[in-house]
């Protein structure tokens, strides 16, 4: 029998979400899918620039991959999101300015987030249960001690 009950499914993906840079390989994701969409644009701006237009279709699909990389595989966040700036910044001169800056700012914005995500921290404490312990051990203190002076 398992040790603690089924909690359902809300809990279970914050779990999931928390053991890894979930916003960071998120943002990176959807920056090379709203890329890949202002490629197939029908619109007389689009831009194509390098062999067939291949690199304005190449670059956000591996934005994409790296994205799912990050998610699915947080032990090597660092390289997916070293490689998905740069990736990223070369997008703007050869997929419409980068999606027309959104995908750009996206990607370049989850792969920060996906670099900065550190694994093993401490969850942060709120002003008011910090000030709540300090109240306490400070009422402790001068229970043991007696009339303060």
């Amino acid at each position: 029998m398992p040790k603690c009950p089924y909690r359902g499914p809300r809990p279970a993906s914050r779990g999931w979400r928390g053991r890894r840079p979930f916003w960071g390989g998120l943002l990176l994701a959807l920056g090379g899918g709203e890329i890949l969409f202002t490629e197939k644009a029908s619109m007389k701006v689009v831009m194509h620039i390098g062999m067939q237009g291949l690199a304005g279709y190449l670059l956000p699909t591996l934005m994409v991959l790296l994205g799912l990389l990050i998610l699915f595989n947080p032990g090597q966040r660092l390289f997916y999101s070293l490689t998905g700036i740069l990736v990223s910044l070369s997008t703007w001169l050869t997929s419409n300015l980068g999606g027309f800056f959104i995908g750009l700012l996206l990607g370049a914005t989850g792969s920060c987030l996906a670099f900065g995500w550190l694994p093993d921290q401490e969850p942060r404490v709120s002003r008011r249960k910090r000030r709540q312990q300090v109240r306490s051990t400070a009422r402790n203190m001068t229970d043991e001690a007696g009339e303060p002076a």
